[in-house]
């Protein structure tokens, strides 16, 4: 009942919002058309700009090198090496990992190691793998620095 009363109203009101989007749609086309070269060169200015400014932080980033410097550190051979054990108990590595680290420092392969040991081979890949995980490296060169560096071989 009350549809019915204000279905003019409703009609006459759907009517002029579609004659406005009509009418602004014919306006954008009329814009569009008028000043298309306009539109054109702003959005070409739009893209040489974005480009432009990709471009320059490409070129002007500081290029990073990285230097790794030797220093040869000389200390009496007459001391004996002492292990830090303190490094060793921190990072929870047994006196067995300790005895495989010192023969892979040594250039010895898993077979020989195993061999020195009077172990399986795996149980020697077993220790080294978990020496790389105590010491957060992935290879046995980096695992030889490491140990180097914390003091647990000579």
């Amino acid at each position: 009942m009350m549809f019915k009363k204000y279905q003019l109203l409703v009609w006459y009101g759907f009517s002029l919002a579609l004659l406005l989007a009509l009418l602004r749609w014919m306006e954008l086309k009329y814009l569009l058309y008028e000043h298309a070269f306009e539109l054109y060169a702003v959005f070409i200015a739009v893209v040489f700009l974005v480009l432009g400014i990709w471009l320059s932080k490409k070129l002007t980033r500081p290029k990073v090198k990285t230097a790794i410097m030797e220093k040869i550190i000389y200390r009496d051979a007459t001391l004996p090496f002492e292990i830090n054990q303190q490094m060793a108990d921190e990072l929870g590595i047994s006196s067995r990992e300790m005895e495989v680290l010192q023969l892979m420092a040594g250039g010895y392969s898993n077979q020989e190691i195993a061999a020195q040991l009077f172990v399986s081979p795996n149980t020697v890949k077993t220790h080294l793998a978990r020496l790389f995980e105590k010491l957060d490296v992935g290879k046995r060169i980096q695992a030889i620095e490491k140990a180097k560096r914390l003091g647990l071989i000579p």
